[in-house]
């Protein structure tokens, strides 16, 4: 599903973000990418979004080297990605129901469709009564339960979540991740970067740890100390 074949990153500046990463994440693995502050976990989620582009290597997503994708193809790529900010990025000016919705037009989902699967994205994170409340009438959770139903209302494989709780109580916190685990239930392909160490120890799922670029753990709901 996603493979890291010897990947390395260095910026202009001579900043070595990544040194030789190899990673494997299977279908339907739910995984945390864990570490301190400029380990590496930002490069290596912007690196899978095909944002940024490594210095030597091979990224694969879905069998697909992505390395060759021609710029015209990149969109289309995204597409079986859904992703997921801290921040929550969405269309201040446009009601849940349109946030959600905007998702479908930009890939040109007709107006059936979008009619018929908004609705169940709202269900499923628990806002059925929110399609017509603007994100700023809603809670830090409640704007995640959107940004969660966007990303994965156009059904993608994949879920990249980049710290999405940060921003969030503890109680909201949790009621995320478990929302991100039902998820991982039904057949997506989760993949988690956090600060939030109590978050991945309850959770005891895979934790790969990244520190200085280098991946040092990578075990079963194991939390190395160098985090």
């Amino acid at each position: 599903m996603i493979v890291l074949d010897n990947v390395c990153k260095t910026y202009s500046t001579g900043v070595s973000a990544l040194n030789g990463v190899n990673l494997r994440i299977r279908k339907g693995e739910f995984v945390f990418i864990v570490g301190s502050s400029g380990s590496g976990k930002t490069t290596l989620f912007k690196l899978l979004l095909k944002e940024l582009e490594p210095t030597s290597g091979r990224i694969y997503i879905n069998s697909q080297n992505i390395g060759r994708l021609r710029r015209r193809r990149i969109p289309k790529m995204r597409r079986g990605i859904g992703v997921v900010f801290q921040d929550f990025r969405l269309l201040k000016d446009r009601n849940v129901y349109e946030n959600i919705a905007f998702a479908q037009r930009v890939v040109g989902k007709p107006a059936k469709v979008i009619k018929e699967t908004v609705p169940q994205m709202l269900a499923l994170v628990g806002l059925a009564d929110k399609a017509e409340s603007l994100p700023g009438e809603l809670s830090g959770g409640e704007q995640q339960r959107v940004s969660l139903a966007r990303a994965l209302v156009n059904n993608p494989p994949i879920l990249l979540a980049d710290e999405p709780t940060g921003n969030l109580d503890p109680a909201n916190a949790w009621e995320i991740m478990k929302l991100l685990e039902d998820i991982n239930k039904r057949g997506t392909t989760v993949v988690v970067v956090t600060h939030n160490r109590d978050i991945v120890e309850r959770m005891q799922k895979r934790v790969i740890t990244i520190d200085k670029g280098v991946v040092i753990s990578d075990e079963k709901g194991g939390i190395t100390n160098d985090w």
